[in-house]
Order: structure tokens, then sequence, then C-alpha cells
């Protein structure tokens, strides 16, 4: 199998030559537009979570031989999850090459993120498959090489760390309530409110309704004075 000259460039892209091009040509392929003959990224994208994660504990490990178990695990957590991949999906214009099914496409696919984390996830089993475990780190570690140095010493995420606050002051957990959708199916804006127990509240907007309740507990850190 020979890869469309859009894929080559995208492999160029990411520093990997495909010995076998149709794992990378599956790697970009959404269940949309699957069938029985081309299959879609999915069980890629499962086996590309786990090296992905394999890659990340690594990179902790040796950026910082005596941090805890405590303290490398949000950094982790905030390597990989599905934001991180997202972001690096965008950085080396993934979406451009993933192959979508037409309802797919005209609802935003190529910007959707849970879609492109997914398909970076797939990419990095593609070249894990074809190349090893050493040819997926080296990618992983170019792509993620910036974000490895420069996680926050505590990397919990916002929503974690308000919990946390709320329950250190014994109080329930916070409640979050999504107040409006606006915007078109490609590209829709949540606004979320978070409130405390206490009565304390703040509202913000984004992307993902997960965007949006992160960034609701953020800007409630920030008034509590915990950012």
């Amino acid at each position: 199998m020979k890869l469309s000259a859009e894929l080559r460039e995208f492999a160029a892209r990411i520093g990997h030559g495909f010995q076998r091009p149709e794992l990378l040509a599956r790697a970009v392929t959404h269940a949309s537009i699957a069938t029985p003959t081309r299959p879609d990224n999915q069980r890629l994208e499962f086996l590309g979570d786990r090296v992905l994660g394999l890659v990340m504990a690594e990179a902790l490990l040796a950026a910082d031989p005596k941090a805890s178990e405590g303290l490398l695990a949000p950094r982790f957590n905030a390597l990989v999850r599905k934001e991180a991949c997202a972001e690096v999906a965008r950085q080396i214009d993934l979406g451009t090459v993933v192959r979508l099914g037409r309802s797919e496409m005209m609802s935003g696919g190529r910007r959707k993120e849970a879609l492109l984390a997914d398909a970076m996830e797939a990419v990095i089993a593609a070249v894990y498959l074809d190349g090893g475990f050493e040819a997926a780190k080296a990618v992983v570690l170019r792509l993620w090489g910036a974000r490895v140095g420069a996680v926050k010493a505590d990397a919990r995420d916002a929503k974690t760390s308000l919990q946390e606050w709320a329950q250190a002051r014994g109080q329930v957990p916070p409640a979050y309530r999504e107040l409006g959708r606006a915007g078109p199916d490609h590209q829709p804006l949540f606004t979320v409110e978070v409130r405390l127990a206490s009565g304390e509240a703040e509202v913000a907007q984004a992307g993902t309704k997960r965007q949006a309740e992160q960034a609701a507990a953020q800007a409630l850190l920030a008034r509590l004075g915990e950012d």
C-alpha cells in the first residue's frame, strides 16, 4: 500500500517513516467511514493510550528522580488526558488527515476534541506496531517533550483541587450545573456554573462541557485565593 501525499507529509511531520503504511492509514480512519475492508482506529486508540502512558511515566521519573508517587500521578494525568492529546493533535494538524464520514465531517469532526485525542493515540499505536517501542517513544517525546518539562509541580486539575478544598473544610463536593449551550453543533459553547455548599459560585464558558467545568472550578479557586 502506498500512502497519499497528504499522509506522507503527515508522517514527515511526526518524524517517522512507515514500513507498513497501512497502519497509519488505519490510525486516521474514523468509525464513521469504516467498512469491513477498511477498519477504524478504535483498537489502535486502545493500544496507543497504553504506549503513551508508559512513555510519559518513564519521562516523568527521569525528569524528577526524587518525586513521590503522589506528585507524579497528577503530572502524569495532565500529560495523558484527552485535552493534552487533542492539543498535540492540533499542533501537528492531525485533523486535516483524519478520514471521516460525511455526517461527521459536516458536524465539525475535524475539530472535535475527543476525536482528535483518539486519533492521536491511534497514531502512536501505529508507530509502535510499525517500529517498536523505541520508535514510538521517540515520536512521543518529540511531540510532548516541552510539556514534560513544563508540567506543574502540582498538576492536579482544577476540579480535583476544588473538591479537595471543599472536603478539607467538611463540605460536600462542588455542584456543577449546565446553564446553557449556544452555537452550532460543530462549534458549541457551553456555560457552566460551579457552586459550593457554602454559597460561593462561579460561571465559565468553553467549547466542551468538561472544559467549561474546569474553567469554572479554576475561576472559583482563584476567587478563594487557592490558584
